[in-house]
């Protein structure tokens, strides 16, 4: 992955700026855009369309938790790289915090008022607030660990390798297989960030054969993954041959997915960037991906709570997955029109400082 990104990325910088959008790069954010469409996609799986472990078996839910995950990590390392370079230590943990665990804590409160009195001790409360929203703890966990790792000499060599010791750390308390999952990927995303045209010189004559060569390895991944070939179940726990081989097999198989879906979202972009579809995942979306992914977190625990859809068809299925998707991103963007412009409320439910007028704010999720 870490090649062909930095191929693919190589046009980053030529990226032409459009008025109103803070001089950003439209590309990532349109990657960023279609992630967060996927977590929801792959929840509404999970939780409308199955409902039972029947999801684990599903070709659509393995399209998906093959790369939308690690994928959003490498980005948020490759954006992350500014600040981690930049900012000292204490200025880059307090940012950071004000703009992730902020808006968790919020929306977390959200979802306990919303199922008080259902809540049935202490450990659930922590439950909620470390398994619902992981990917935050594992964002912010990642962005402080390599902070540390760049004041160290020969940092990019030290930041490598904690990559490979922590993927296979024999750690599995809470959430942290989640975390040793994701954090090389994160890893991957900064270091290319750092030398990407010492990367993009490498590769750039060779980018037709390694996309093909990634292509394959990635269905020969999709043809081998199974259930215990997710982080959920093997834990990235190595304890014989079959345990080693999904290990194996989840990161290569991420890894090369990841690789291939980023090409394929900038080509997306490239095609469809002059027309409101693709504008409206770029702005809209992929600069607003912590607040989905807050809000959409809180739904599908809420969801957790109810019982319903045991006797409904696959089309009235179908058709409550999309009403719900739907409602998610419209609730998300009415809530940040709303508070977007309000000054300490922007930052305690967004992450973001308020903006004055029409300005789009950053993204936190980055």
């Amino acid at each position: 992955m870490f090649d062909t990104l930095a191929t693919v990325t190589g046009s980053i910088a030529h990226e032409p700026r459009t008025p109103g959008a803070n001089d950003r790069d439209l590309q990532l954010d349109f990657a960023k855009g279609a992630l967060i469409i996927l977590v929801i996609v792959g929840h509404l799986i999970q939780h409308i369309i199955y409902r039972d472990d029947g999801f684990w078996y599903s070709p659509y839910y393995k399209s998906i938790y093959m790369f939308h995950m690690p994928l959003f990590m490498a980005i948020s390392g490759y954006l992350s790289c500014r600040s981690l370079l930049r900012k000292s230590f204490t200025r880059a943990a307090s940012d950071r915090a004000k703009q992730l665990l902020l808006p968790m804590l919020f929306w977390w409160a959200f979802m306990e008022t919303a199922k008080f009195g259902v809540t049935s001790g202490p450990l659930e409360f922590v439950h909620d607030f470390a398994g619902t929203y992981w990917f935050i703890w594992a964002t912010f966990v990642s962005y402080l660990l390599v902070k540390i790792l760049t004041n160290l000499k020969h940092g990019s060599w030290v930041i490598s390798g904690s990559a490979v010791l922590v993927a296979l750390a024999p750690v599995t308390f809470s959430i942290s297989p989640l975390i040793k999952f994701t954090y090389p990927f994160f890893c991957l995303g900064f270091l290319l960030a750092q030398s990407r045209e010492r990367w993009m010189s490498t590769v750039r004559s060779g980018k037709m054969l390694l996309i093909v060569f990634l292509s394959i390895v990635t269905c020969v991944g999709f043809l081998a993954w199974s259930k215990d070939t997710y982080i959920y179940n093997n834990l990235a726990i190595i304890h014989d041959f079959r345990s080693a081989k999904n290990v194996f097999l989840m990161f290569v198989g991420s890894a090369a997915a990841s690789a291939i879906a980023i090409e394929l979202f900038l080509l997306c972009w490239r095609i469809g960037r002059s027309n409101r579809a693709g504008r409206f995942i770029a702005v809209e979306l992929g600069q607003s991906t912590l607040l989905l992914y807050l809000v959409q977190g809180t739904v599908f625990r809420l969801m957790d709570f109810m019982q319903f859809g045991e006797r409904w068809d696959l089309t009235t299925r179908f058709a409550v997955a999309g009403t719900l998707g739907a409602s998610i991103v419209v609730f998300a963007l009415t809530v940040r029109s709303i508070v977007r412009t309000v000054p300490y409320l922007s930052q305690l439910v967004l992450g973001t400082p308020a903006r004055s007028g029409l300005s789009q704010a950053k993204p936190a999720m980055n």
